[in-house]
């Protein structure tokens, strides 16, 4: 399954500082400092909790189609880094 097609939060040990160039993510627990290089990745990592899925999210934040392979990447990366996490039900 798809990154796109499950449902995320931001994990609770992350603090997002936004910037003109999208955003710095910190994670408390690792010490891991992503950046966020695009402003509509931080839009949709921001939707997240509130959405059913990444995809929606994605959606929601204007993406189109072609755009999704890139941010499925880009949120697979979040995960693996503990940035973002599923989200239970």
């Amino acid at each position: 399954m798809s990154v796109l097609d499950r449902a995320w939060e931001l994990s609770p040990s992350v603090s997002v500082r936004p910037e003109s160039f999208g955003a710095l993510l910190y994670h408390f627990g690792t010490r891991r400092l992503s950046f966020l290089k695009d402003p509509r990745l931080l839009d949709v990592v921001q939707r997240l909790s509130d959405s059913p899925t990444a995809r929606q999210a994605c959606t929601d934040a204007g993406l189109t189609g072609a755009q999704l392979p890139a941010y499925d990447r880009a949120l697979s990366t979040l995960v693996s880094t503990d940035m973002i996490r599923e989200r239970q039900p």
